[in-house]
């Protein structure tokens, strides 16, 4: 896809970095207050408003008008949605979901609105919509271009100012026309909140079929929002705990055949894997290092499992951890300096962090309970984990231990992936009595939970980085 540079603002751009773990109940925790969000006034220069997250405010919900996006002539593309008109359409539908199930805005779709001339994308009739009681208004247009690509703009207007706030345009084949609605919605959602995007980015997990005590398990990606599903393995051999690579090109995962573990690293470009490792013991949860050159790993060996580090092309391990009981999980600070990590050394599951060496390894959970499968946030701030405590629940804490705060409240929520941005988290949560496990995500207010849709049962979600 071609991106053309965004005509007026910018877009922030967040790195990401890349758990399943032994789990089991225990001790009750109080639910400490959860984050918020509130807005706060534009820059001086900047006009419009601005949103801020902070641990301290309120969440707002900010009404946002999106119509069907306009075209200067109707004519078919070779994209499934249709003509450009019909493009239009569904490229405001996307955009207006995105919106919706981040929790932050309320937008009004094109199902609820006019239809806009032409003329009137860069020209708005802003009386009109401040008469609806739009507060912004997103305006966008389809334009079919003679080589057979798409040209699609998105315009950010505050309706009661009449002011543009931002306007961005890419230039793509029709085949990849969602992919400029969710660049549409990260350019609204980073204009407005702040805070980077997130939506233009792709999730890897596990799909499951089959009874219990015979699963199937397929290594399988989508969109953000649940769209463009695929399968990548057959399921011959069991796939878990996927991570996209940091360049986006590979997903490395563990699979299980007759028994046998090995770590794989699979091109989803080229749709061909290579074998990093394969071990005769058991292995756990591989994780890539923020720069893509290393690979962490855990395996078990006499009894007691430690965390390993790899090249991501292979070669000999070095052993980080050398402690009776079990080490796993392993997820790197986003500058590649630091290692969390799950360990029982202390008699019960417990977070720790150490260096990337290995050296200094310390205890940072002591709230409570048990804890397992932490990741580090992109951001760098906090640790999403497992808290257990009676029930399995999704919490964070500071990367000093401190601040922890339980952000959902079911029967059993785990194994954490953050989104690109470090304001989302998504999780996978298993029914009690059926065993089916379904995706979910929340934000870190702990109040806008959500499914993520999936075609079959899925387990370990990954939140790949922004797509460039």
């Amino acid at each position: 896809m071609m991106i053309r540079k965004p005509l007026l603002a910018s877009v922030f751009v967040a790195p990401a970095v890349a758990a399943a773990a032994f789990v089991a109940p225990a001790l009750a925790q109080q639910i400490a207050p959860a984050p918020v969000v509130t807005p706060t006034a534009a820059a001086p220069g900047d006009a419009g408003l601005s949103v801020t997250v902070s641990d301290d405010s309120a969440w707002v919900s900010l009404g946002i008008d999106i119509p069907g996006f306009a075209t200067n002539a109707d004519v078919p593309t070779a994209a499934s949605a249709g003509s450009t008109a019909q493009l239009g359409r569904a490229i405001a539908e996307v955009i207006t979901g995105d919106l919706k199930n981040n929790g932050l805005f309320k937008p009004v779709g094109p199902d609820q609105l006019p239809g806009v001339p032409f003329i009137q994308v860069t020209q708005p009739d802003f009386p009109a919509w401040s008469a609806r009681g739009a507060e912004m208004l997103v305006h966008g247009s389809v334009q079919a271009a003679g080589n057979g690509t798409l040209t699609i703009t998105c315009i950010l207007y505050d309706a009661s100012l009449h002011q543009q706030l931002v306007k961005a345009s890419w230039e793509m084949t029709p085949a990849d026309w969602r992919r400029s609605a969710h660049k549409c919605a990260d350019t609204v959602y980073a204009r407005l909140s702040g805070e980077s995007p997130f939506f233009d980015s792709r999730i890897a997990y596990i799909a499951e079929t089959g009874p219990k005590n015979h699963r199937m398990k397929r290594l399988a990606i989508m969109d953000s929002d649940g769209a463009n599903h695929r399968f990548i393995t057959t399921g011959q051999a069991m796939a878990l705990t996927p991570r996209f690579s940091p360049d986006y090109k590979s997903i490395l995962y563990l699979s299980y055949l007759n028994g046998s573990p090995r770590i794989y690293v699979y091109n989803v470009e080229t749709a061909s894997q290579r074998l990093v490792a394969e071990t005769r013991n058991p292995t756990f949860a591989p994780r890539w290092s923020p720069d893509g050159r290393s690979i962490l790993y855990s395996m078990a060996i006499a009894g007691n499992t430690n965390i390993y580090r790899v090249s991501a092309t292979g070669g000999t391990s070095q052993q980080l951890t050398d402690t009776p009981g079990i080490n796993i999980g392993g997820s790197f600070s986003p500058d590649g300096k630091k290692i969390v990590f799950e360990s029982d050394r202390s008699g019960s599951q417990q977070i720790y962090v150490m260096n990337a060496d290995g050296t200094d390894q310390h205890r940072i959970s002591f709230f409570g309970g048990k804890s397992a499968t932490p990741e580090w946030s992109p951001r760098g701030d906090q640790i999403a984990f497992t808290h257990i405590a009676g029930n399995l629940r999704i919490a964070v804490m500071s990367v000093e231990g401190g601040h922890f705060r339980n952000l959902t409240d079911s029967w059993q929520d785990e194994a954490p992936t953050w989104a690109p941005n470090g304001r989302i988290i998504q999780f996978f949560r298993t029914e009690k009595g059926s065993g089916k496990s379904t995706v979910w995500q929340v934000d870190l207010t702990g109040r806008n939970e959500r499914r993520l849709p999936t075609p079959v049962d899925g387990s370990d979600p990954a939140w790949g980085p922004i797509r460039e």
